[in-house]
């Protein structure tokens, strides 16, 4: 088992940054690869970015991509989302997810384990 959680959220005003932070606890970190989702009221959880074991993989969805970028440290076991420009549209809540997979997964099939998520809310 792999616990995740998330902190990091709050409410900022469009073209604001927010980091997300998520602990893991449990298994080898370096095990996992790490995404990012988000869910906005009434709408499908959604990919934002994954991140392989070492680091040096990323992946981003279109719609965050030159805006967030995700990291994380094996040391500290923590994944990070270091949000910037943040529109409207981003408002949701955001989960972590760690996958047992090979590669890099872009769908919520692809993960194994989830936090319980922080909502972030970006005025207009």
């Amino acid at each position: 088992q792999v616990q995740l959680v998330e902190s990091g959220g709050g409410l900022v005003q469009a073209g604001g940054s927010l980091r997300l932070s998520c602990a893991a606890s449990g298994r080898t970190f370096r095990n996992y690869a790490m995404g990012w989702f988000r869910q906005a009221p009434g709408k499908e959880r959604e990919f934002v970015a994954t991140i392989n074991w070492s680091g040096a993989g990323t992946y981003y969805a279109d719609s965050v991509k030159g805006r967030f970028t995700i990291s994380r440290d094996n040391v500290k076991n923590t994944v990070y989302l270091q949000m910037n420009s943040l529109k409207p549209e981003d408002t949701a809540i955001y989960y972590c997810a760690a996958s047992a997979r090979a590669g890099l997964a872009a769908t919520v099939e692809g993960y194994d384990y989830w936090g319980q998520g922080t909502q972030v809310t970006v005025s207009s």
